[in-house]
């Protein structure tokens, strides 16, 4: 046995246009969702309830822990239940969990934000005062503040902070920007956890208004009429800072590029387009999947278009030269795209990557807008914003070769993920053009140069949507491309049965260079429902005893709740084995992880209910490294693996 060397055990972890004719509709009373929808739901609840119940260890409870059911939502086939954690009668930031089902209540794929068992000392040293002033001191000028409410961070083993909500004005080029943010203060050393920030003004640049005569539906009131629609609860438009536009008769704007009216008939109609994609491309209810839309507004005095999170509504500013409104159709249904980015499970998580990735999540919905409208005054694309053009600069963003703007990043970056967020919608949607499209389209769209020379054949936009939005109904807290990517193939999955949709998912994030985790599809393999009766049965087979034969060991001591970790090792090509010997009556898991651009990802699991585990990953070269994780039961562990 080589030398042993105690691993550290840690308990904590550091930190995130023409005359617009327009028709009106005659009101139509919103429908109760059909009695097989309300049964599905039912069913699929309680499968995921049950399966929370007799299998915590996947949801990483600890026995503090409380996982309550947040919502059911439909989707295309699926059912999606998604939970919030508390802790010590404490709110969880980051241990949301989603499950997903069949329509007949049948466990297909659980989904944890979280890595670790929460331990954490709910007692604050720092004052909620305190913490709000650490919070204020990052804006030029607070406007309105929240209370500072306790919160645990699930990140580790947890970290109890102060979450504060602020809105104002920070210092920019060219004076002072609005700004709304939500900052998690530690409560014991009064550290900003800056992973854990959430900006929550999004903005996004767009231009194009010209959607010619269109139809839209407005709502009759008292002799008048009120730009608001009927069929589709929530979407109205005005002037910002009043209600809906109403007027006596039911003709809307005058076609000239600055008319508010006009402007809202463009947004109505982009907005209900939008509306109408996601139910029947998408199986999707409304903007937030529960039947709903949000209130909108044309006269946003900024070169920008907007979803702003705390009021939930969209706001539409205009061109640089001051000649245009942004509320083209990939503009209107990018700003509602943040809206339902925001309305599934995790919400608009995190800085930096998510919030490239949200951005994304923009684009991919206005493009979805767009080919479903087909509308031959905005021919659909993958450019966004290309119409009147913002700057006189032609598109703000290509999704089928990001870098022909400013060199934004066609792939995955793992080195530089804190970037600027419309830079870091590049690699997303650069996945999302290939999965649709492919490499070398035959729809007439443009040819896509892959990050690793290969060649994809794209499924559709249609098909690709689907998935999409099946992904984003997996997401948790801290999204990530990583974690997308396993999302979205199991997605294709479930939703397709494997074969060609799931297979070219996989091939479009390796063509932008985003690697697979533990854990995910094989999309040759069918999926099997589990019911959540029977607990799962491990499918590593853990050994008899203590861990021999290997040519390398390491071993210590943790307590339950805890982590460790070996010393990393860089391994070539090859095959992994390791062995980890549990103390008697205890549960410890085991994780093989790999560093990409200077961060580390789980590859491989072995997380067995009791006994030893064991596990193999055959992997390409690199620096890795394992990570003990203490479920319940204390002592001492010994960890032996072999490295190609």
């Amino acid at each position: 046995m080589n030398p042993r060397f105690a691993f550290a055990a840690l308990t904590t972890a550091s930190m995130v246009a023409s005359t617009l004719a327009l028709t009106a509709v005659a009101s139509e009373a919103a429908t109760a969702p059909p009695a097989d929808s309300l049964v599905a739901a039912r069913q699929a609840g309680a499968a995921a309830e049950s399966l929370v119940a007799q299998q915590p260890k996947l949801f990483r409870l600890a026995d503090q822990d409380r996982l309550e059911r947040a919502g059911v939502t439909r989707g295309a086939s699926l059912e999606y239940v998604s939970f919030l954690r508390s802790y010590r009668g404490l709110p969880v930031t980051g241990g949301d969990a989603v499950v997903v089902t069949d329509t007949a209540g049948r466990v297909l794929s659980h989904w944890t934000a979280q890595e670790s068992r929460l331990q954490v000392d709910t007692t604050p040293k720092l004052t909620p005062q305190a913490a709000a002033a650490i919070a204020r001191k990052q804006f030029s000028k607070v406007d309105t503040a929240s209370t500072p409410k306790l919160t645990v961070v699930a990140d580790g083993n947890g970290v109890l902070a102060y979450e504060v909500a602020l809105t104002g004005a920070v210092a920019g080029k060219g004076g002072q920007l609005a700004a709304a943010k939500r900052f998690y203060v530690d409560a014991r050393t009064g550290r900003i956890l800056a992973n854990w920030t959430v900006n929550e003004i999004l903005d996004a640049t767009g231009t194009g208004y010209y959607n010619g005569p269109v139809a839209i539906d407005t709502t009759p009131a008292n002799g008048s009429y009120v730009l608001k629609d009927p069929r589709r609860p929530g979407l109205s438009c005005g002037m910002l800072g009043g209600g809906p536009f109403t007027k006596p008769v039911d003709t809307w704007g005058n076609g000239k590029p600055l008319d508010f009216e006009t402007g809202c008939a463009d947004v109505m109609y982009a907005a209900g387009q939008e509306w109408d994609m996601l139910g029947s491309w998408l199986g999707r209810s409304g903007i937030d999947g529960q039947g709903h839309g949000f209130p909108m507004y044309v006269n946003f005095p900024k070169v920008n278009a907007q979803w702003l999170r705390p009021d939930n509504i969209a706001r539409f500013g205009h061109t640089s030269d001051g000649k245009r409104q942004l509320t083209n159709l990939d503009v209107v249904g990018h700003e509602l795209g943040h809206a339902i980015n925001q309305f599934t499970p995790g919400g608009s998580t995190g800085t930096y990557e998510a919030a490239g990735m949200n951005e994304s999540t923009g684009d991919i919905f206005g493009a979805l807008t767009e080919f479903y409208a087909n509308n031959p005054k905005d021919k659909p694309d993958y450019q966004v914003g290309e119409l009147p053009d913002l700057d006189g600069e032609g598109p703000i963003r290509y999704m089928y070769q990001p870098s022909l703007i400013r060199n934004n990043p066609d792939c995955f970056e793992p080195n530089n993920i804190q970037q600027e967020e419309h830079r870091g919608a590049g690699p997303q949607n650069h996945w999302f053009y290939l999965l649709a499209e492919g490499s070398n389209p035959s729809s007439g769209q443009p040819k896509s140069p892959t990050c690793n020379g290969a060649a994809v054949s794209g499924i559709g936009i249609q098909k690709a949507g689907k998935i999409y939005m099946a992904t984003l109904m997996r997401k948790t807290s801290g999204w990530s491309h990583v974690k997308a990517r396993a999302a979205s193939v199991a997605a294709a999955k479930e939703l397709f049965g494997g074969g060609t949709e799931c297979a070219t998912t996989k091939a479009a994030w390796d063509a932008v260079k985003v690697p697979a985790t533990a854990g995910e599809a094989d999309c040759a393999t069918p999926t099997t429902p589990t019911t959540p009766t029977t607990p799962t049965t491990p499918t590593t087979p853990a050994p008899n005893g203590s861990c021999k034969g290997f040519t390398k060991y390491d071993s210590g001591t943790l307590a339950a709740g805890e982590r460790a970790y070996s010393t990393e090792f860089t391994a070539g090509a090859g095959k992994h084995t390791a062995c980890l010997t549990v103390p008697a009556g205890a549960d410890f898991d085991l994780f093989l992880e790999k560093k990409i651009g200077g961060s580390w990802f789980s590859v491989a699991s072995a997380l067995t209910s009791q006994g030893d585990e064991a596990l193999t990953y055959t992997g390409t070269a690199g620096s890795y490294r394992y990570r003990i994780s203490a479920y319940r039961g204390s002592g001492s562990a010994t960890l032996g693996f072999n490295a190609p």
